[in-house]
């Protein structure tokens, strides 16, 4: 059992919405396929990885740095104990030779894009959906069969105004979900509270169906004047207020805005998900981490970041991961999470789940197909088997 090819492509996501921080007119995603030796079904079983969105495709790291370490290693190196199937964890290890601790930055997001790709391969040489594969070996067998998901958008458009919000949310409701996000942070504080207040007409006025994020926009003084504004409305959760890494303004906020507070996709390793924990204000009572395992060096370190996050005393249902997508969504009913994002109209073909299981009073099922399951959602498979 040996690897054969690795092959990497970057894939435009562009579109014209904007959160605080960006617009979206360049973005990209890497989609790799690795190749193995094994044949199923006639065809050489393949592995696929991509990154989400809100970081750009990594060609350049893969191509130069990690796609020839994962080429240059012994077969011997990648496999179990037992030689039957790949080892993510020793994988993951051989990705990382000789790179020095610290500094994560685009390399999380490369090694992530590998580290799927070699999860979705793991666990089609099981024959297992990964999400099964998971509840064996890392929980009590049972994984969970329906997953909460929130409708994530909201965004910012040229020309979009309250009333065009609102009908995108209540088509989000139409769809089957419950819950749903919006942006903020991107106009004036004035402006936002229409817009949220818009919202909330949708969800008929319950605060606990609808949360905001900034997307990391604010300092602590424009932090603490948004959450004043909008602590009346009881939110799902207010998300990413400062900057990722500012630990001391979450903290501070944390100090005197009651609701739940969400953070984490943009903290790309255990340490950094731990310090977060430890210092800056999270209250494991209420507040939501959303660290996204595809950007955040992939599952075999994710697992590690959730065991130091339950040691810290949070419970694993208070983890929902960001990104929309199936890896993500695979990882929660496996692991027993607390839900999982979802991007209706914006992402396509990454974000979404497998065709022909809807979104069901905010829930939405898996398909019963060994690995991640990408082979289950048409469009994203055709863009995959070009790479």
């Amino acid at each position: 059992m040996r690897i054969v090819a690795v092959r990497e492509r970057a894939v435009p996501i562009a579109s014209q919405i904007a959160n605080a921080y960006i617009d979206f007119s360049r973005m990209d995603v890497s989609v790799v396929a690795i190749e193995t030796d094994l044949v199923r079904g006639g065809e050489p079983l393949v592995g696929y990885g991509f990154n989400s969105n809100g970081r750009y495709a990594q060609s350049g790291l893969l191509r130069e740095r990690f796609i020839p370490r994962l080429l240059e290693a012994a077969p011997a190196e990648l496999l179990d104990e037992a030689g039957e199937n790949f080892d993510p964890e020793r994988v993951w290890a051989m990705l990382m030779r000789n790179e020095k601790p610290g500094g994560h930055g685009e390399r999380s997001v490369a090694v992530g894009i590998l580290d799927m790709a070699i999860w979705d391969l793991t666990a089609k040489v099981a024959g297992l959906p990964l999400h099964r594969l998971l509840a064996d070996r890392y929980g009590d067998g049972v994984a969970d069969e329906r997953v909460a998901v929130y409708a994530a958008g909201g965004y910012y458009h040229p020309g979009k105004d309250e009333s065009a919000l609102a009908a995108e949310l209540e088509d989000y409701l139409g769809m089957g979900y419950r819950e749903v996000k919006m942006k903020i942070g991107g106009a004036s504080l004035a402006e936002d509270v229409r817009r949220i207040e818009a919202a909330l007409a949708v969800v008929g006025g319950d605060g606990a169906r609808l949360a905001v994020d900034a997307n990391g926009r604010f300092d602590l003084a424009a932090a603490r004047a948004c959450g004043e504004a909008i602590a009346p409305y009881g939110l799902r959760w207010y998300e990413e207020p400062g900057d990722p890494l500012d630990y001391a303004l979450n903290a501070a906020l944390a100090a005197t805005y009651a609701p739940p507070l969400a953070t984490g996709e943009n903290l790309f390793s255990m340490q950094d998900t731990r310090n977060l924990v430890r210092f800056g204000g999270m209250r494991p009572d209420r507040d939501i981490l959303q660290m996204d395992p595809a950007l955040s060096y992939g599952l075999t370190e994710y697992l590690r970041t959730l065991a130091a996050v339950e040691e810290l005393g949070w419970s694993r249902r208070s983890v929902v991961p960001h990104g929309g997508h199936q890896f993500g969504l695979a990882i929660a009913a496996g692991l027993g999470l607390g839900g999982n994002e979802s991007y209706p109209k914006v992402f396509r073909p990454f974000g979404g789940f497998a065709d022909g299981i809807a979104v069901r009073d905010g829930k939405v099922g898996l398909p019963d197909v060994p690995g991640v399951g990408f082979e289950a959602k048409s469009d994203l498979i055709e863009v995959m088997r070009t790479v």
